[in-house]
């Protein structure tokens, strides 16, 4: 019970603003907020392919493919139909194309590969036809799983696995003060396990979402939220609420919207081509769709990219926790 005599109980008691402590999260808040609307929408404007990946067949179709495509199109010369689509198969082509007739092209294309790098193949093919005065026959040799209808199913799983182990870091690094550090380490790592067992059957077995083994599609998951978590904690350690800021920008918004999940890589600018498979999110995106869809072709780079995230950022969180003891031993060495 408050005595009389108490100017004020503990809910009643002033606090000093300090300006520079709410203006800081203000900014903070409305550059983070700036930039995931400004990449998300900005990417989204008028994606054009670069080099799209396409198989054709025969030496005067190659000739007449480069001269139609240009720069759109990364043309590879096949031998052979069956050539072709093995190409498209292992994830190394969109599709292949193919003259049947002097009248008739035939387009084999994966629509695993996502809506946006398909649909331009087909519409590239599709502007060839009209210019040679040929019918387009069309065949999907990979299409996306009945559960996927919109192919946006790896999307919105990486984004969550993403943006829930990034929720775990930043908590835990505000909570430094209340849980050791082992202990911190501890609950990433055991949610990392957690969260990638939960999401690979939620999207897997349950719902028929994703068609990756469910052993592959957990370890790329278990990967994606400890690289994701390790990296927040190590840029909070070392560069404090300027570090979570710089891990929402680089994981959750930079690298979920240049990950290729929504809109194919080919069809990304050139500086988002550039990183996007260097990043979290695209590498599990890439993990995930090709152990689901392309015999698991191509899987060892985005698998050691995601390690490399997790590794160099308990590397660092360590590093950062010497440091810190070790000044103490220092300041009583000096006296």
């Amino acid at each position: 019970m408050t005595s009389p005599t108490d100017p004020f109980t503990e809910a009643e008691t002033p606090v000093t603003t300090q300006r520079r402590a709410w203006i800081s999260l203000v900014l903070t808040g409305l550059i983070i907020g700036t930039a995931f609307i400004a990449v998300y929408v900005g990417l989204q404007r008028d994606p054009a392919p670069s080099r799209l990946p396409i198989a054709v067949v025969g030496d005067q179709l190659v000739t007449t493919a480069h001269g139609g495509f240009g720069d759109a199109v990364a043309v590879t010369p096949v031998s052979s139909v069956e050539a072709g689509k093995a190409l498209v198969h292992h994830g190394d082509a969109i599709a292949v194309l193919s003259g049947t007739s002097p009248d008739t092209l035939t387009l084999d294309y994966a629509g695993a590969s996502g809506f946006s790098e398909s649909g331009a193949a087909r519409q590239l093919v599709a502007g060839l036809g009209r210019q040679a005065g040929m019918s387009v026959q069309e065949n999907d040799i990979v299409p996306l799983a009945s559960y996927d209808s919109r192919g946006l199913s790896a999307f919105y799983v990486v984004f969550g696995v993403t943006l829930s182990s990034f929720v775990l870091a930043q908590g835990l690094t505000a909570a430094a003060t209340l849980v050791r550090l082992r202990h911190r380490l501890y609950a990433m790592g055991a949610f990392a396990v957690v969260i990638g067992v939960v999401a690979a059957t939620v999207a897997g077995p349950v719902y028929g979402s994703l068609t990756a083994p469910f052993p592959l599609l957990a370890l790329s998951l278990i990967l994606l939220s400890a690289a994701s978590a390790f990296t927040t904690k190590a840029l909070g350690a070392w560069l404090g609420p300027i570090g979570i800021a710089l891990a929402v920008l680089t994981l959750t918004t930079i690298g979920n919207a240049t990950s290729g999940a929504t809109i194919g890589v080919d069809l990304l600018p050139g500086w988002a081509q550039a990183i996007s498979a260097k990043l979290p999110p695209g590498a599990a995106a890439r993990a995930v769709n090709n152990f689901g869809y392309f015999n698991g072709s191509h899987t060892l780079a985005p698998l050691g990219v995601l390690a490399a995230w997790f590794l160099t950022g308990l590397g660092l969180v360590l590093l950062r926790q010497r440091a810190a003891q070790r000044r103490p031993l220092t300041a009583e060495a000096g006296r």
